[in-house]
C-alpha cells in the first residue's frame, strides 16, 4: 500500500527515438519498472512524457537510464534537436530516386527494357550486380534511422516495424551480396542461370524498395506531430512583456515578471492588460475576445475585474493586481492546453498497435522455418536461408506500412481540397466514432460580430432613416461596444450624420448629446428609466423583453426625453450553421452549444438553429469542464470553436475543429480546421473520417492477406505437401503486388463527395 506521507513529484520531457505504439510502451513499461515511480504515460503523438515518482527513491538520472535502456533517448531542454521536416523530405527523396533507377536495372531486363552492355545481366553481369550494389547502399544510407532504432529495439527485446524492415531488408542485401560474390568468384554460376532462362537471384531492389516506400510513411507521419507546441507558442506571445506600475504617485515601466499582486498597474487606451486584478480607478471598454472568443468589447468601471491579454479600448485606468505568473488566467489556459495535448491519443494507429504482435511472429516463424528445413529437413543451407529471406520478404511491412498512411494522406488531401484542413491522421480516425458535437456560439454558430437587426419606429413624425440619422450621428462620437454596428447599418442607408455638441458617456447606460438643439439619448432601459416624462414605460419594457428573448440587444432612442425608437443589435446567426445541425441529427450525433453569454440570448439562438444541449453563462476555463463532464456520461465528443478560451476545450476534446477565421491559438489547439468557415463542414469532416476508416480497414485487410497466404508458402508448408515452393523473387513480387493493391484501392477516395 502506498504510504500516504509520500509527497511525489511530477515531471514531464520528451522521449526522443519512438516511431510507433509498440515504441511508447517500451518505453513507458520501462520507465514504471523505475523503483520510485508511482505512475508513466508515454505518448507517441506529442513524444512526450508525464511522470510521477518519489523523489526520496529515485531521480532523473534514474528517468534517463530507464529511457535509454528502452533505446530512446531523453530530453528536458525547450530547444529539441530533431531531424526537421526539410531534412527528413531529402533524406526520402534520395532514397525514392535511387530506389527507382536500381528498380528499372532490376527489373527492366524483365519488362524488355535494354540496359547499355556495359550494364546488362546478359553482356556484364558482375557490372549490373555492383551497380545495383551500390544504389541499394545509397538508399540503406538514406534510411539509416531503421537500422539504427530497429536492431536496437531488436536488442532491447521489444522489436517494432522498423526491426522487420531492418531484418528484411538485411536479409535481402545479405542474400544478394553473398549472389554478387558467386557472380564475381564462382566461374559459370551466372552463365547456368541466365541461360536457364532464370534471373539472376539479386534483391537489391526489394530492399530499396522497402526502405523508400515505409519512409514515405515515416515523412507523412513526422509532418502530422510538427504542430504540436505551436498552440503554446501563440500563447506565450499574447503576453504583454512589459506594464507600467504606480510608485509613490509616479509611473514605472517595469517587465512583467516584476509586477507582484498588491502592485498599481496603469493601463492606457490601446494598451493589454498585463496580468489580472480588479479596477481600482477609471473606467473603460475591454476587448476579450483573444480570451473569450466574444466579438462585443465588455464595460469595466470601479470593482470590476480585468484579465491578463485582454486589450484596453478607450479609457484611461488603474487597477489592482490579484494574480501573476502561473496564477493568471492565460497561464491556466495555456496549462490546460498542455495537460490536454499531453493525453494520449483516444485511438491509436491500427498498424502500430498489430505491429506489437506481428514483427516478432514473423521473424519467429521465419527463424524457425529455415531452421526446420536445415536441421530437420536437411537441407543445404543456401535452401534454409532462402526459406528464412522468402517469409521476411512476403511479411515485410511494405503493404502494412502503407495500408494507413497512404489513405490518410488522399483523404487528408480530398479534405483539404474541400477546405477541411485534417492535421493528422489520429484526428481522421478518431472522427468517425464522435457522438456528441459540442460548438461555440459567437464566431461559430453566429457570425461573432453585432449587426443591427432591426429598428421599431415609435414616432409618429420621423421616418427610420431620418431617426437613425440621429442615432448614427451620436454613435459616431461614441467608442460603445455595439457603436459600430449601428454606424455601419446606417452608412448602408445612406443616412446624413449631423453635427454633435455637449457629448457625453455614461457608464452602463448609454450616451447623450445635443444634435440639430434636440437632446438626443441612446441606450438601455436605465437610461430612459430617469426620464420623468415617458408614458407606459410597462409597454416599452415588454417590447425590449421581446426582443432580448429573441437574442438581440436592444438600445432605446429618445428625442427630447421621447422614446422615439427601439434598435435592435444582435451577433447574426449563420446562414448554414441550422442546416449543419440537422444534418448532424441525420448521422444520429447530438448537438450541444457552449457559450459565456447568458442564457436567455444562447437558448434563443438554440432554438432557431436546433440545438439539444445548452450550456450558458460558462467562463472561460469552465469550457473544458463542460467537454469533461459530456465525455463522464459516455459521449465521444467533438468541440467546435474559434476563441483562444476555446483552447483547452478544442484540445481536450475527442476531435478538435476550429473554425478557420478563428484566433491562431483555437487553430492550432484543433484537430480540424474549417478553412471554408462554413459549419456544414462539420458533418462533411465526420463523412470523411467514416470513409477513409473504412478504406484503411480494407487496405489492413488486403496487407495482412497477402501475409496470410504467402506465408505458408515462403515457408516450405506447401512444398512439403507436395505443393509450390514461393522463391524471394515470387516472394518480392507478391509483396509489389500487396503494395499496389493498397496504394489502388486508397485512390478510391478521391471520390469522395461532400453533402
Amino acid at each position: 500500500m502506498e504510504d500516504k506521507d509520500i509527497k511525489l513529484e511530477k515531471i514531464d520531457f520528451s522521449v526522443l527515438g519512438m516511431s510507433c505504439a509498440a515504441c511508447s510502451k517500451s518505453a513507458e513499461r520501462s520507465l514504471k519498472k523505475t523503483e520510485g515511480v508511482s505512475s508513466a504515460v508515454v505518448n507517441i503523438a506529442t513524444e512526450k512524457a508525464s511522470v510521477e515518482y518519489d523523489p526520496k527513491v529515485c531521480n532523473v538520472d534514474n528517468l534517463r537510464a530507464a529511457v535509454e535502456k528502452a533505446g530512446f533517448t531523453m530530453e528536458l531542454e525547450d530547444h529539441i534537436d530533431r531531424e526537421d521536416d526539410t531534412t527528413s523530405f531529402k533524406r526520402f527523396l534520395v532514397a525514392i530516386v535511387f530506389a527507382s533507377l536500381l528498380f528499372t536495372i532490376s527489373m527492366g531486363p524483365m519488362a524488355g527494357i535494354s540496359l547499355p552492355a556495359i550494364i546488362s545481366p546478359h553482356h556484364n553481369p558482375l557490372n549490373y550486380a555492383l551497380i545495383q550494389a551500390i544504389l541499394a547502399i545509397v538508399v540503406m544510407v538514406a534510411g539509416k534511422k531503421f537500422y539504427i532504432k530497429g536492431f536496437k529495439a531488436l536488442y532491447q527485446l521489444g522489436p517494432n516495424m522498423d526491426s522487420l524492415v531492418a531484418v528484411s531488408t538485411s536479409a535481402s542485401f545479405i542474400y544478394s551480396i553473398i549472389s554478387t560474390f558467386k557472380v564475381a568468384y564462382e566461374p559459370g554460376f551466372a552463365d547456368n542461370i541466365l541461360a536457364s532462362g532464370h534471373h539472376l537471384p539479386l534483391y537489391y531492389e526489394s530492399c530499396a524498395m522497402i526502405i523508400a516506400l515505409i519512409m514515405l510513411g515515416k515523412y507523412l507521419e513526422g509532418r502530422s506531430k510538427s504542430k504540436t507546441s505551436e498552440a503554446i507558442k501563440s500563447l506565450l506571445e499574447l503576453q504583454a512583456k512589459i506594464a507600467i506600475i504606480e510608485v509613490d504617485g509616479q509611473e514605472k515601466e517595469v517587465e512583467i515578471d516584476k509586477v507582484r499582486v498588491g502592485d498599481i498597474v496603469i493601463v492606457k487606451p490601446g494598451q493589454k492588460i498585463p496580468v489580472d486584478g480588479s479596477v481600482i480607478f477609471g473606467s473603460t471598454s475591454i476587448d476579450e475576445s483573444m480570451l473569450t472568443g466574444e466579438s462585443i468589447p465588455v464595460e469595466k468601471t470601479v470593482g470590476d475585474p480585468v484579465t491578463g491579454a485582454s486589450v484596453n479600448k478607450n479609457g484611461y485606468i488603474k487597477f489592482k493586481v490579484e494574480k501573476v505568473g502561473k496564477d493568471t488566467t492565460l497561464s491556466q489556459i495555456i496549462r490546460l492546453v498542455e495537460e490536454a495535448q499531453n493525453r494520449k491519443a483516444p485511438i491509436a494507429n491500427l498498424a502500430d498497435l498489430i505491429s506489437g504482435y506481428f514483427v516478432p511472429t514473423v521473424i519467429g516463424i521465419a527463424l524457425v522455418s529455415g531452421l526446420a528445413w536445415l536441421f530437420i529437413g536437411g537441407t543445404s543451407f543456401q535452401f534454409a536461408f532462402t526459406i528464412f529471406i522468402s517469409v521476411l520478404v512476403i511479411a515485410c511491412p511494405c503493404a502494412l506500412g502503407l495500408a494507413t498512411p497512404t489513405a490518410i494522406m488522399v483523404g487528408t488531401g480530398k479534405g483539404a481540397e474541400n477546405g477541411i484542413l485534417i492535421k493528422g491522421g489520429d484526428s481522421l480516425e478518431s472522427a468517425h466514432k464522435i457522438s456528441t458535437v459540442a460548438f461555440d456560439k459567437t464566431g461559430t454558430i453566429t457570425e461573432g460580430r453585432p449587426r443591427v437587426t432591426g429598428v421599431k419606429n415609435l414616432s409618429k413624425s420621423l421616418d427610420e432613416d431620418q431617426l437613425m440619422s440621429f442615432a448614427a450621428s451620436i454613435e459616431s462620437n461614441s467608442e460603445h461596444p455595439l457603436a459600430d454596428a449601428i454606424v455601419d447599418y446606417s452608412k448602408e442607408k445612406g443616412v446624413e450624420i449631423y453635427p454633435v455638441e455637449d457629448f457625453v458617456s455614461i457608464t452602463g447606460k448609454g450616451v447623450e448629446a445635443l444634435i440639430n438643439k434636440k437632446r438626443v439619448s441612446l441606450g438601455n432601459l436605465k437610461l430612459i428609466d430617469s426620464y420623468g416624462d415617458i408614458n407606459d414605460k410597462s409597454s416599452l419594457k415588454s417590447m425590449v423583453d421581446e426582443y432580448a428573448e429573441r437574442g438581440n440587444t436592444p438600445m432605446l432612442l429618445a428625442i427630447d426625453g421621447h422614446v422615439k425608437a427601439i434598435i435592435a443589435v444582435a451577433d447574426t446567426i449563420k446562414e448554414d450553421s441550422a442546416k449543419a445541425v440537422e444534418k448532424l441529427h441525420q448521422m444520429g450525433i447530438k448537438v450541444a452549444m457552449i457559450t459565456g453569454d447568458n442564457e436567455k440570448t444562447a437558448l434563443a439562438i438554440a432554438k432557431q438553429v436546433g440545438i439539444d444541449i445548452v450550456r450558458a453563462d460558462v467562463l472561460p476555463s469552465e469550457k473544458s469542464q463542460v467537454i469533461k463532464d459530456l465525455q463522464d456520461q459516455g459521449e465521444f465528443v467533438a468541440m467546435v470553436g474559434d476563441g483562444i478560451n476555446d483552447a483547452p476545450a478544442l484540445a481536450l476534446a475527442d476531435v478538435g475543429i476550429a473554425i478557420g477565421s478563428g484566433t491562431d491559438v483555437a487553430i492550432e489547439s484543433a484537430d480540424i480546421v474549417l478553412m471554408k468557415n462554413s459549419l456544414m463542414d462539420v458533418p462533411n469532416s465526420i463523412k470523411l473520417s467514416k470513409e477513409t476508416i473504412r478504406n484503411i480497414k480494407e487496405n489492413l485487410g488486403w496487407a495482412f492477406g497477402y501475409n496470410i497466404i504467402g506465408i505458408p508458402f515462403a515457408a516450405g508448408l506447401i512444398y512439403l505437401f507436395g505443393g509450390p515452393l514461393l522463391n524471394p523473387m515470387i516472394a518480392a513480387a507478391a509483396m509489389s503486388l500487396s503494395s499496389v493493391s493498397v496504394v489502388s484501392n486508397a485512390l478510391r477516395l478521391r471520390k469522395f463527395r461532400t453533402f
